[in-house]
């Protein structure tokens, strides 16, 4: 049974550990957070042992890690803190999603309970694709970015490095969102968005960020 590193004990973390706890393959083997005020707290039953320096103090005592922080910007780059120290970074799948034929997922990613990934999608490294979301074939999901719960994604969708998809958003096929771009909640996206936009609406307009 391979043995996790968690860092990040914020709410993100309760679904990435209800994750784990069903597979039944991994062990957490260490809760770690650079928040004091969260040093010794329990998350469902796993205690905060510390912050980065705690973490490769006991770096022997597991095999890999994942990130579990939500905010995009923060889990790429503790993920990328991780890696340049040789800790191999772990994906997730909950048992309740439906992975389908020839789908590739990164290293650092989490696919949570209810989701569906369809035929000839590619997820990147450190993608969060949240409860209930649907990524249909041939989508491309890149690095870091989060699918929010509910969220559906038609076939050929390019989503950019660091995107977030808003809660209950549904997208065209053959749309692309570009990097770092934020997709407002229950949002339809008709038309392309460009790196860095703001948009929210149905259809979706940009916005002030």
């Amino acid at each position: 049974m391979a043995r996790l590193f968690l860092f990040g004990a914020s709410g993100h973390a309760k679904v990435v550990i209800d994750a784990i706890e069903h597979i039944g393959q991994h062990r957490i083997a260490g809760l770690f957070d650079d928040a004091p005020e969260r040093r010794g707290a329990a998350l469902l039953g796993y205690t905060v042992l510390g912050g980065r320096e705690e973490l490769l103090a006991r770096r022997n005592m597991a095999d890999g890690a994942i990130v579990s922080i939500g905010a995009n910007d923060v889990r790429t780059r503790v993920a990328a803190w991780l890696v340049e120290r040789g800790i191999a970074l772990v994906s997730v799948v909950h048992p309740g999603t439906h992975i389908a034929r020839e789908v590739m997922i990164g290293a650092g990613s989490v696919v949570m309970a209810g989701c569906v990934i369809n035929s000839g999608a590619q997820v990147g490294c450190n993608v969060i694709i949240n409860t209930s979301a649907t990524v249909d074939h041939d989508c491309l999901i890149g690095d870091g970015a989060h699918i929010a719960p509910g969220c559906r994604l038609c076939g050929g969708v390019s989503v950019g490095s660091g995107a977030l998809v808003g809660v209950g958003t549904s997208v065209i096929p053959g749309i692309r969102i570009g990097a770092g771009a934020v997709i407002g909640a229950g949002s339809t996206v008709l038309h392309d968005v460009p790196d860095g936009a703001h948009v929210a609406g149905s259809p979706c307009r940009p916005i002030s960020a």
